[in-house]
């Protein structure tokens, strides 16, 4: 459902300091208040002027092993992670100091910034929300790979569903499905501290391509050819599906607003999510863009049942 009727932003400064993922380079983030009207915007400190980047789908240029978005010949790297954290936590306007070009991975979740915007709490804004409402399905396939964007089933509430299925011809992922009711408290019990992954036989390849350079056992899921390289296992038994819907939900706030939809995904990623929401964008006919206070919501609504297993404490 949609969480807030009016626009919020975060109350005061925080700051993390990191690495990036595929730079390795370190980088000093810090988070700021953001005016009504600011959205969510990246802000280089490290070159000449200071350049802003504005979260949107038209600024994405690459979606190779991440989303990056960028314009002027300035980029920032790596963004989904801490994106979901900010959709999920319904922040509309946001200034990211960033003095490099990619955002710190942290752990390779977003439980890091999850934090760090519940650190900054939030400060209610003076104008209502407007929210993207899909009236009719739209589909994008590359080969196997598929996501469609579908409007709420009737007698749902009017949110945002997630199913996503994964297939990996490894033995330890195989196929993995996970459907999810986002929300702030779901995505912080079920989504936030699943782990982006990845398989030891690719390590050579990526390094040789410029990325993965500040990878780690902290901070990523290695996957060996029988076993899980890390000392700390899988904090879901299906994490790997988990990261896919936290990296779409970073993705789909490149809309820039909440979405009221339902999302079914099979073995997507950051190329079909970017791709998604580029393509609504510009087909006005499969959407409405409505105020949240007339958003309704059903009262036999079904909330996603909660995992089994335990839920991983997020870390301070």
């Amino acid at each position: 459902m949609i969480a807030m009727i009016h626009e919020k932003t975060i109350k005061r400064e925080v700051s993390f300091c990191g690495v990036g993922l595929h730079s390795g380079l370190p980088v000093n983030m810090r988070l700021l208040p953001g005016p009504v009207g600011t959205g969510i915007v990246f802000k280089r400190t490290d070159m000449a002027g200071s350049v802003f980047i504005p979260v949107c789908a038209a600024r994405v240029l690459s979606t190779f092993y991440a989303t990056t978005i960028g314009m002027n010949g300035a980029r920032v790297q790596t963004v989904e992670h801490l994106l979901a954290a900010v959709y999920a936590l319904s922040i509309d306007n946001l200034i990211i100091e960033l003095d490099g070009e990619e955002v710190p991975i942290a752990d390779g979740s977003s439980a890091h910034f999850v934090n760090l915007l519940l650190e900054a709490g939030e400060e209610r804004q003076g104008k209502e929300r407007m929210v993207l409402k899909v009236t009719e399905p739209l589909s994008i396939e590359d080969g196997a790979r598929r996501i469609t964007l579908f409007p709420v089933r009737h007698g749902h509430c009017e949110g945002l569903e997630i199913s996503y299925t994964i297939a990996y011809p490894h033995p330890l992922i195989a196929s993995q499905s996970f459907s999810y009711s986002h929300s702030k408290d779901a995505f912080i019990k079920e989504i936030a501290s699943a782990r982006t992954f990845g398989f030891l036989k690719d390590i050579k390849y990526l390094l040789a391509e410029g990325y993965a350079k500040g990878g780690s056992l902290e901070n990523a899921i290695v996957v060996g050819e029988d076993k899980i390289l890390n000392r700390e296992q899988l904090r879901f038994e299906d994490e790997f599906v988990r990261h896919k819907i936290l990296d779409l939900l970073g993705d789909i706030a490149l809309l820039g607003m909440p979405i009221i939809g339902r999302i079914e995904a099979y073995h997507a990623g950051h190329k079909l999510h970017t791709r998604l929401i580029e393509t609504l964008r510009s087909n006005k006919t499969v959407f409405r863009t409505i105020p949240a206070s007339s958003v309704a919501e059903t009262p036999n609504w079904r909330v996603a049942k909660t995992p089994s297993q335990e839920v991983f404490a997020l870390s301070s």
